[in-house]
């Protein structure tokens, strides 16, 4: 054949030497999306040429050898392509603005077809048992390139229309391949697919149906047929009922005949129904199909295989069979008297029975399992049935409400199993225990820990049983008892955070679910395990309780025992001292702080009072405040700079809550060899009012540097030369009007705070009757004090003489402190008193200080063992001199030797 005039042409000048080196290049042709395209498609030919050192090319196209140029683009494109479009395609290019060509490429044949209809198919099968893995397969048949898949299910319309719908997880069978790993009941159905490729997308016709027919282990309901057969006659009567354990009204029959019509009995012409029954009044053939029970949710039955025959039906099951049970096969015809023949019986095409009125397998196995049917020499032939035979079933053993419990809770155990059975055995390992009953339940109303173990149980029917089931394992713990904890305390005080707390030591519970309830009251007020008052109120207290149920399960705890909780007025501290608050230099002293009616959890602060100028109460915290963190505050040794005035603080909680500042504590510290005394002019511990009062602070070098402090019986801490009450010079204060609000103690203080020893300073009113027995009371009191002086000396001579030690000034010391206590004060003038018992009123102290000088030379001291160093000792004397008039009050004379 002749090659055409301008191909030919363009062969001769691709075969002209151009005087260049470089090969001269091949054009190619590519078709998308494929050489084999469909009606409608939008179909793109390109044309590519790799030539060096060409920048642009000039495109030709050719269509089946023809010289004429239909299209000069690199890319031609056919928007909607049709069967003329068909034919083999050639391109060629040629240098723009230059003389170089490439060769002509091979021709390419596009194929155009009519629009394609997927093809679905299934495998392993379409008839399928519980938990069988299946795929569906979709293709373009011709056609593999460029496809992605959708899949779709059957739905049922009223006006019998093919409806489908997407499968929500379609993208898994994009490839092509929709796979189920695990078959369940409610993938019986009928599917579809289909197929699209490109921009924009060209879709396929849907393809052909494929159903899926699913049988499971213990399905939710049971398809009841009457007559009980897969086989029927034409123009009778066939009953179809769903049948489940609750409410059978909301099961729908639904089939799928062999012609492909998916209809519901409910909504169609063939059957009516009446609740979950549905009853076709006469058969005909259009009536074979797979019919199943369905829900609106989707639940389903078992499908079950019907077919409608006019001439001789097979008389078989229509459930599987189980192995071990036994097997009846009939042969029926509908127009013989009776209508059971005598007939062969076939298995998969074999003989395997012949004439015989019934085929009877005492004991059904797996390899009956296969297609059935019978033959009668003059009526023909029956239609072909499965007949599926199933293992002995296991039961599964399930329990409600859960297999961890606690006494006095009730548990049902539920022995699950597919078929129709007539007992069940309940049995327990622990002690081979066996229970039979009728119903495949068995429950404990109230469990003990003995009725803890592992259970299994079987099904039987007849003669047969199922195989025991897997065991499962029943524990029973004690209930436990709720336990409640408030804190910091049961008794707290307004304004503080309280938390109460609900601790439930319960085994095999992983998460409570908590109920508060307060005064015997059933309505909760909380569900939380820890409930905080942030700031409590009296109206918060009361008696609480806790109770607790597990999440997610159904065990409870038994409900707590009430806790009492108080709330008080924001309390006080309270701080005492011991032994005494009057102290010799030395001497240990505890101070102790408490809040009253309360002891958990508080942590104690100390303060000592400050002066300031306004006199208003400042507070200074000890440096070594956390000493007496636990409510003590201990100094093991006293020493001067330990006189002043104490005061304490607790806290406790988390935000912190502070009870109000204590009462105030004074400690009055006497020494050995204090750096300053106190000089007191007059000369005494009692005063006049109303007279002037002199208080100097003497010491052996700058006397400048004191200045006289006191704490008044109303509590005031006072400076004298930052007060009103007195004025001080240098180191003296002078007081020019003395009252009863002048009663203290007086002591000299540094700024660094070195002290003088404390002085108790009482002043009282002077009235004309007290004047009288004052001078009488001081007259007496010196007379009896030289007699005394006198005793002392010859008892302290005599003592020297014996070697026996005197008294240490260390213990004098102590008795001076001891004495200056105003307790102390009244027991000794009653045990002291020199005067009658005329004298009714109270007495006053009168303190008296003598030195006696001793005319010993030390060495004798040193003769005595066990004396000190110091040549003389220290007597107290206490003198209750009185009057034997009534009406006036007396002083109490207190005396010191040396």
């Amino acid at each position: 054949m002749e090659l055409p005039q301008l191909p030919l042409v363009l062969l001769l000048i691709s075969n002209i030497h151009s005087g260049q080196t470089e090969e001269r290049s091949k054009a190619k042709v590519s078709i998308k999306p494929d050489q084999h395209v469909f009606r409608g498609e939008t179909v793109t030919l390109r044309c590519d040429i790799d030539g060096e050192g060409v920048t642009s090319w000039k495109y030709s196209w050719y269509k089946d050898g023809s010289d004429s140029v239909f299209s000069e683009l690199q890319e031609h494109i056919f928007s909607f392509v049709t069967e003329s479009d068909a034919g083999k395609y050639s391109c060629y290019g040629a240098e723009r603005g230059g003389s170089r060509t490439s060769h002509i490429s091979d021709e390419v044949t596009l194929t155009v077809s009519d629009k394609p209809r997927a093809v679905l198919s299934v495998s392993p099968r379409k008839w399928l048992t519980e938990g069988d893995p299946v795929t569906l397969i979709c293709e373009v048949k011709g056609s593999s390139t460029g496809w992605t898949f959708s899949w779709f299910t059957r739905t049922v319309s009223s006006d019998y229309r093919n409806r489908y719908q997407l499968l929500s997880d379609s993208s898994r069978g994009a490839g092509g391949n929709y796979t189920v790993s695990s078959a369940a009941l409610n993938h019986t159905g009928v599917y579809v697919c289909s197929a699209e490729r490109e921009k924009p997308p060209y879709y396929t016709w849907y393809s052909n149906e494929q159903p899926l027919w699913v049988t499971g282990v213990s399905p939710p309901v049971s398809l009841i047929i009457s007559p009980n057969r897969t086989q029927h006659f034409t123009s009778v009567s066939l009953s179809l009922s769903c049948e489940d354990q609750s409410n059978s009204e909301r099961w729908t029959v639904r089939r799928y005949t062999d012609n492909e019509r998916l209809e519901d009995c409910s909504s169609s012409h063939w059957g009516s129904q009446t609740g979950s029954t549905c009853t076709i009044n006469s058969t005909s053939t259009l009536d074979t199909g797979v019919y199943w029970c369905q829900t609106e949710s989707g639940e389903i039955s078992h499908p079950v295989n019907i077919t409608v025959h006019p001439g001789v039906i097979l008389e078989s099951p229509v459930h599987p069979v189980t192995e071990g049970d036994s097997l009846t096969l009939r042969c029926l015809y509908k127009r013989s008297t009776p209508p059971i023949l005598r007939a062969d019986f076939y298995k998969d095409g074999s003989l395997i029975q012949n004439q015989t009125t019934e085929m009877i397998i005492s004991t059904v196995s797996k390899s009956h399992e296969g297609f059935y049917y019978c033959k009668h020499p003059e009526r023909g032939e029956s239609p072909k049935s499965w007949i599926s035979v199933t293992d002995i079933p296991k039961p599964t053993l399930t329990v409600e409400p859960q297999s961890s419990l606690f006494t006095g809770d009730s548990v049902t155990l539920r022995c699950e199993v597919d078929q129709i059975w007539d007992r069940w055995e309940f049995i327990r390992s622990r002690d081979s225990n066996t229970e039979s009953t009728e119903a495949a339940t068995k429950t404990i109303n109230s469990v003990a820990v003995s009725d803890g173990g592992e259970y299994r149980c079987r099904a039987q029917r007849r003669r047969l049983y199922t195989n025991y089931s897997e065991p499962l394992t029943v524990t029973i713990y004690e209930r436990p008892k709720a336990k409640e904890t408030i804190t910091p305390d049961q008794h707290v005080f307004r304004g503080e955070t309280v938390t109460l707390r609900c601790d439930i030591d319960g085994e095999g519970v992983t998460s409570w679910k908590y109920s508060w309830y307060k005064d015997g009251s059933d309505s909760v007020f909380s569900e939380l395990q820890d409930h905080t008052f942030s700031s409590v109120t009296e109206s918060v207290a009361g008696k609480y309780s806790c109770y607790g149920a597990e999440r997610g399960g159904s065990r409870t705890s038994n409900i707590s025992d009430e806790v009492t909780l108080t709330v008080s007025d924001k309390p006080r501290a309270v701080l005492s001292v011991s032994p005494q608050k009057w102290l010799t230099e030395g001497d240990p002293v505890t101070l102790i702080c408490e809040v009253n009616g309360s002891s958990t959890g508080w942590t104690f602060s100390w303060f000592t009072r400050t002066v300031s100028s306004d006199n208003r109460n400042h507070y200074k915290l000890l440096s070594d405040s956390s000493r007496g963190a636990g409510g003590n505050y201990t100094v093991s040794s006293a020493a001067l700079n330990h006189t002043g005035v104490y005061m304490c603080s607790a806290e406790r909680g988390k935000p912190v809550y502070n009870t109000t500042y204590s009462n105030k504590q004074p400690l009055w510290v006497t020494g050995v060899s204090p750096p300053v005394s106190l000089i007191i002019s007059p000369n005494r511990t009692q005063h006049f009012t109303s007279v002037s009062l002199s208080l100097s602070c003497e010491d052996q070098s700058n006397s400048n540097r004191w200045r006289v402090r006191r704490y008044t019986d109303n509590e005031r801490l006072e400076d004298c030369s930052s007060s009103h009450w007195g004025s001080q010079t240098g180191s003296t204060c002078t007081i020019n009007s003395t009252s009863t609000l002048d009663t203290g103690v007086y002591w000299c203080q540094t700024e660094s705070g070195e002290n003088s020893h404390p002085v108790n300073i009482t002043v009282h009113p002077a009235s004309g009757s007290d004047l009288t027995p004052m001078i009488a009371g001081v007259t007496a009191g010196l007379t009896v004090t030289f007699l005394i002086i006198v005793f002392l000396v010859l008892l302290w001579r005599k003592r020297n003489n014996k070697g026996v030690r005197s008294q240490s000034p260390s213990r004098v010391s102590e008795q001076q402190n001891s004495s200056q206590t105003s307790e102390q004060n009244q027991s000794q003038v009653g045990n002291n008193t020199l005067l009658s018992d005329s004298v009714s009123g109270p007495t006053d102290v009168t303190y008296a200080e003598i030195e006696l000088k001793s005319t010993e030379k030390q060495k004798k001291n040193k003769e005595n063992k066990g004396k000190t160093s110091e040549v003389s000792d220290t007597v107290y004397s206490k003198l209750n001199l009185g009057t034997h008039q009534g009406a006036g009050s007396t002083d109490v004379t207190y005396a010191q030797v040396k």
